[in-house]
């Protein structure tokens, strides 16, 4: 998980300074405790100086731009004229958080007038939501008393989402070979996919790897698998385990090497049982998953960058497929070949060989494990009509690991969404849903939806 950086802009009103310049001090500690439960919850908070006119707003959110924080929160301290600022928010490119709270909790019956002046600003809220949404400017709202529970945890949640929308919107992804052939659900060419979601695709083949493992010592063997040790239940023979660790190795350098933030592979590829790629490197894909990066099967880098986004933003997130139904036990099965991301286990991630009989490649060692049970939210990115994307959000709880002994050895995962199964696979299709997802561990449904609705997806929550 990387930390999202928010640019806090307190919005005044020019006429209370005429009459009254010290009616603005009590606002400090205000502004104070909302930028201290920002950063105690994991954001970081660039603090704006409070603004009034036009020339005030255009100078802080400028400066916000050149820090390339990843949202403005507003903060209404008083009413303020909208015009004064809806013009300049809206032409930004930064995501909005209108930030709707006051000083107090109460303001009932027995409240003295004076409180009116340091409670008043949510009707400046309205005025400046109302012109933007005129000014087709997308926003959040969080609405309620800061102190209250849930009031700052939602507004850092939308700070992640933020954070995720901009990860997505300039991934650099690295295809290993083409596509799965035949494959069409994840496959929009390349160029609309940059043209319509900013994401940039870059294929090589398997001969880069190659070249890539020439890099690689025997040193750097043997530190990597003593590592291995430390983190997994180590099960694989060990010349199994080493020429995974070797091709993923190569894996790991031509990734850095080239800047990337997320990646697919075609494991047909993959077709030597010789020389420094002589198997699927499952290993390192898992690795990399675990490190921050976006993954997904058979060439497919449209799924691939969503999870590094979600990845990079609300961590512990793994590429997944819904394989086979429990229609009795109304849930579904998770899994993929070889690939989980280490993570979202719920026990120590075991390492074994898998049995490969699909190119003349040798059997690769893999990580295993089941995911953890708890609250998730399986998310898909859905290629629509007219170069179009829809992002599907499913919570689910995940279940409880199966009993059956060789079951284990398979990445597995079981999972019960919110609808019956049966319905949630027929919405799951009506809306384009394709066969490779992301799996976030977690509650965080309503931060994803955000991110969805921020980074310009069409929004369907299953």
């Amino acid at each position: 998980m990387q930390q999202p950086k928010a640019g806090l802009l307190p919005l005044y009103l020019k006429l209370y300074d005429d009459v009254n310049p010290a009616l603005r001090e009590p606002f400090g500690p205000f502004m104070d405790a909302i930028a201290r439960g920002l950063e105690e919850r994991g954001v970081s908070v660039s603090r704006g100086e409070i603004c009034r006119v036009n020339e005030e707003f255009a100078r802080e959110v400028k400066r916000f731009e050149e820090e390339r924080v990843d949202l403005i929160v507003t903060l209404h301290l008083a009413y303020s004229p909208s015009l004064e600022s809806a013009g300049i928010l809206a032409a930004s490119t930064l995501p909005l958080l209108l930030l709707d709270t006051t000083m107090d909790a109460s303001f009932g019956q027995g409240v003295s007038p004076e409180r009116i002046m340091f409670n008043h600003g949510i009707h400046g809220v309205q005025d400046l939501a109302s012109v933007l949404r005129r000014k087709g400017k997308h926003f959040e709202i969080v609405a309620g008393h800061f102190a209250s529970p849930d009031v700052l945890d939602r507004a850092a949640g939308i700070a992640r989402s933020a954070l995720a929308a901009r990860h997505f919107r300039t991934t650099r992804a690295l295809r290993i070979g083409p596509a799965f052939e035949g494959m069409g659900d994840f496959a929009p060419p390349d160029a609309i996919i940059e043209r319509v979601l900013g994401i940039q695709t870059a294929q090589i083949g398997v001969d880069a790897l190659v070249a890539e493992a020439a890099f690689i010592t025997d040193e750097d063997v043997r530190e990597e698998t003593a590592a291995d040790h430390k983190r997994y239940s180590v099960e694989a023979p060990e010349d199994v385990h080493r020429r995974s660790v070797r091709s993923g190795l190569a894996l790991r350098k031509c990734l850095a090497d080239g800047n990337y933030t997320a990646f697919s592979m075609n494991f047909l590829e993959f077709q030597s049982a010789d020389g420094p790629m002589d198997t699927v490197p499952f290993l390192e894909i898992s690795k990399a998953m675990a490190r921050g990066y976006g993954y997904a099967g058979e060439g497919d880098v449209l799924t691939a960058s969503l999870m590094g986004a979600l990845n990079k933003a609300f961590g512990k997130t793994t590429f997944t497929e819904i394989f086979c139904p429990d229609w009795e036990g109304d849930a579904l099965f998770l899994s993929h070949m070889g690939e989980v991301n280490p993570e979202v286990a719920g026990d120590v991630p075991r390492l074994i060989e898998k049995e490969f009989p699909y190119t003349p490649a040798q059997n690769p060692a893999i990580i295993t494990c089941a995911m953890r049970p708890g609250p998730a939210v399986l998310v898909n990115l859905a290629p629509g009509p007219a170069d179009t994307f829809g992002l599907l959000v499913a919570p689910v709880q995940v279940l409880d690991d199966t009993t059956v002994a060789e079951m284990k050895n398979a990445v597995r995962g079981w999972i019960r969404p919110e609808l019956p199964v049966e319905l949630f696979l027929e919405e799951y299709s009506v809306h384009g849903g394709t066969h490779h997802s992301a799996l976030v561990m977690g509650d965080c449904a309503s931060e994803i939806v955000a991110f969805g609705s921020i980074a310009g997806l069409d929004v369907t929550t299953l």
